[in-house]
């Protein structure tokens, strides 16, 4: 069983910088397709980055040159460095494992989330 636990949100202030951490637990590799969703209140949860097979990464608009998904496989963990953080950046974010680039629909595993907090 797949098993997620992120860490490394907080409260900053625009302008700047935040690395979250996704450790992936209950199997013996990460899996092909790994994601970083958040949501804020009252909004519905929307794609951030997905990385394919720690390679080939995608980007929403939004964080496009801010942000950075990355991979340690030795270390099991997916990382989203996010650079130049806006207070609109604000919200809970997740990862999640095995699904299709940035349609939170087709993801099978998330994790519990963590809380950034960006302030202007």
């Amino acid at each position: 069983q797949v098993q997620l636990v992120e860490s490394g949100g907080g409260s900053v202030q625009a302008g700047g910088s935040l690395r979250l951490s996704c450790v992936v637990t209950g199997i013996t590799r990460i899996p092909a397709v790994m994601a970083w969703f958040r949501q804020a209140p009252g909004k519905e949860r929307e794609g951030v980055a997905a990385i394919h097979t720690g390679a080939v990464s995608y980007y929403d608009d939004s964080v496009e040159g801010r942000f950075t998904v990355s991979q340690d496989n030795a270390k099991m963990t997916v990382y989203l460095q996010m650079n130049s953080l806006k207070p609109e950046d604000t919200a809970m974010y997740y990862c999640a494992a095995d699904g299709r680039l940035l349609r939170p629909g087709t993801y099978n595993y998330w994790g519990q989330g963590t809380q950034v907090t960006v302030s202007s």
